[in-house]
């Protein structure tokens, strides 16, 4: 086969509109996405085969990300280029999963049974995506072939078999392997089983090593800062993504932060553990800037519970959606920088300004591993303040140069200073 240069970007993507028609976004080779008028988005790919046109669905978009959608494409002009028609192939997996469905109902004890008692009993502290992707790659992989399964009844040549139909794809391969493991790791756990089947098939596939996310230097931190509050992002946004900087915390750790969960007064914010990585507390020391944004925030909100509230969705944070979307459409020099970059462009900030890797991973969060994690119980509290107002002074300092502002002056632009009810500086 020919090779492809995709178009389409997760910018562009998120950025489409809908309209009172359907309308497509192409990335190439037959594959693009389809935009439905309630702005539903659904990868498809259009082949012709025997003088004939066909379309078959591969996935909603996000939750099929634009690299799955391409290695799917891939599979799909494979059957193409062999003759077989991936319409005729859907049609039988559908029709065998009906099949595998009606005849299992699972049995208790069954593989699919046992893999949706993992994902919510395991899964539930994951992010919505996250689970999503599960979820997809049992439904999509694994349910077929050994969803009606006794547990004791899988052999690692059934997994092999799933892996070995996905080496096109090797990440995707990978990915199969790894929850099915997961799943009979819970199982075992459960008593339900004793051993392991994809255990064995570790490494079966080489896996391209992975991308690690995009941090930035000075002078794209600028930029990145510069552009925030050219988006017409909403003000709660543009602060949710400010305090990513200020805190070094992960996304879901800063969008669920509760008002409870701060002390102002103190210039302290007890993260609970149930929200971290680790699953253990997380103190974080805050800055003045940190702290006059959050007095800021705190004059807008009337209802005390989420710190960063939706405001499409009362009760409730703002969604991970809402800050992916606002990264992928920012236009600063930088394709494709996303919220998790924000850990590594402020880690590496103070690396380079003289503060040591123990200070840096204790602000991070990063558990200690191996013997270590048995000595090491320091908390290092005044390097870890120190360290995050040092932070904030010096993006100040980047983007406005010595003169020292505060969030009133570089973070609220006049229009959502109007936009919240405001008419001066706080």
């Amino acid at each position: 086969m020919r090779a492809l240069k995709y178009t389409l970007s997760p910018t562009r993507i998120n950025n489409a509109k809908a309209k009172s028609k359907a309308y497509k976004l192409s990335d190439g080779g037959g594959l693009y996405v389809d935009i439905s008028p309630g702005g539903g988005k659904t990868w498809r790919f259009q082949y012709r085969l025997d003088g004939l046109r066909h379309t078959v669905s591969i996935g909603k978009y996000p939750e099929i990300g634009v690299a799955d959608a391409r290695d799917r494409h891939f599979e799909l002009r494979v059957l193409v280029e062999r003759g077989i028609n991936p319409a005729e192939v859907q049609r039988k997996e559908q029709d065998e999963r009906k099949l595998r469905a009606a005849a299992s109902r699972a049995p208790e004890n069954g593989f699919e049974a046992m893999s949706r008692r993992w994902l919510t009993e395991r899964m539930s502290s994951k992010s919505e995506t996250y689970r999503n992707q599960m979820l997809s790659l049992l439904e999509r992989f694994v349910w077929p072939e050994i969803g009606s399964k006794q547990l004791s009844e899988v052999r690692p040549a059934h997994v092999l078999k799933m892996v070995e139909a996905r080496q096109a794809t090797p990440r995707t391969a990978e990915n199969v392997r790894t929850v099915i493991q997961k799943v009979f790791d819970f199982a075992i756990q459960k008593l339900e089983v004793e051993t392991n089947p994809a255990l064995p098939l570790r490494g079966a596939v080489e896996v391209p090593a992975a991308v690690h996310h995009r941090h930035l230097n000075e002078r794209e931190l600028v930029a990145f800062w510069r552009s925030l509050e050219k988006q017409g992002a909403h003000f709660v946004t543009i602060a949710a993504t400010k305090m990513l900087f200020y805190t070094m915390l992960r996304k879901n750790e800063v969008l669920k932060a509760k008002w409870s969960e701060i002390d102002l007064d103190r210039g302290i914010w007890d993260v609970p553990g149930e929200r971290m990585k680790m699953k253990k507390i997380h103190r974080v020391f805050l800055s003045s800037q940190a702290s006059e944004l959050l007095n800021l925030l705190l004059v807008t909100d009337d209802r005390r519970e989420y710190v960063f509230p939706s405001v499409l969705r009362p009760g409730l944070p703002v969604g991970e959606a809402t800050l992916n979307h606002l990264f992928w459409r920012m236009d600063f020099g930088v394709p494709e920088f996303a919220p998790h970059g924000t850990r590594g462009t402020t880690a590496t900030l103070l690396r380079e300004h003289g503060f040591s890797r123990d200070v840096v991973e204790l602000l991070l969060a990063h558990g200690e591993r191996g013997v270590a994690a048995s000595y090491h119980h320091h908390e290092m509290a005044e390097e870890r303040r120190r360290a995050l107002q040092y932070l904030a002074d010096e993006i100040n300092r980047l983007v406005t140069g010595d003169r020292k502002v505060g969030f009133s002056e570089i973070g609220t632009s006049s229009t959502l200073v109007k936009e919240e009810g405001f008419s001066g500086a706080v």
